[in-house]
C-alpha cells in the first residue's frame, strides 16, 4: 500500500530505474554548450559539412565568439594542420553556408591524435540457416516482410543451436 502525500500525489519512489534519455540529452546539451556549440549539428554533421577528406584529418572541438567573429577550434592529426591551413577560406565558407549565417571567421588548429570513428555496420551477417521445412519458406507476402521474417527465423535458429 502506498501512502499519498499532502497534495494528493504519490511520493516519488526511490531506487527505481528511470529512462536514460532525459539525462543523456541534458548531459549532451550541457557538454555542447560548454564547448560553445549552441547548435550541435556542426559537430554531429561534420563529415557532411567539411567533406570526407577534411573530416578524416580534423574535428571541431570548440566554437568561441570573439569581437571579430567566431573562432572554430579544430583538433587535427599531427602534420595535417599545415595542409588544412591552406583550406581555411573554403572550409569557413562551407561552415557558414551550412549554418546559414557568418558564424565562423577564423579557424584555429590544435594538433593531436584523433580517435578513429567506426561507422556502424549496416548489414550484419545473420548466423544460422533456415531449413526448407520452416514455415517462413511457405510465406508468400510482401518481400520486405518476408525478408524480416527470414532474418527472425535465422536468429531464432542460431539461438536454439547455441543452447543444444
Amino acid at each position: 500500500m502506498t501512502r499519498s502525500s499532502d497534495d494528493g500525489q504519490q511520493p516519488k519512489r526511490r531506487n527505481w530505474v528511470s529512462p536514460l534519455a532525459p539525462d543523456a540529452s541534458t548531459a549532451a546539451r550541457t557538454a555542447f554548450t560548454r564547448a560553445g556549440f549552441s547548435d550541435p549539428t556542426l559537430v554531429l554533421r561534420w563529415d557532411e559539412i567539411a567533406g570526407p577528406e577534411t573530416a578524416r584529418l580534423a574535428r571541431p572541438v570548440r566554437l568561441s565568439e570573439g569581437p571579430n567573429g567566431g573562432v572554430l577550434t579544430l583538433k587535427a592529426e599531427p602534420g595535417a594542420a599545415l595542409f588544412l591551413q591552406h583550406e581555411t577560406r573554403p572550409l569557413c565558407e562551407r561552415i557558414n553556408a551550412y549554418l546559414g549565417r557568418p558564424a565562423v571567421s577564423r579557424l584555429r588548429f590544435v594538433q593531436g591524435p584523433l580517435i578513429p570513428r567506426h561507422a556502424p555496420s549496416m548489414h550484419r551477417t545473420l548466423p544460422g540457416t533456415i531449413p526448407p521445412a520452416d514455415p517462413v519458406e511457405k510465406y508468400h507476402g510482401p518481400e520486405g516482410l518476408r525478408e524480416a521474417l527470414r532474418n527472425l527465423a535465422r536468429i531464432r535458429r542460431s539461438r536454439t543451436n547455441m543452447g543444444s
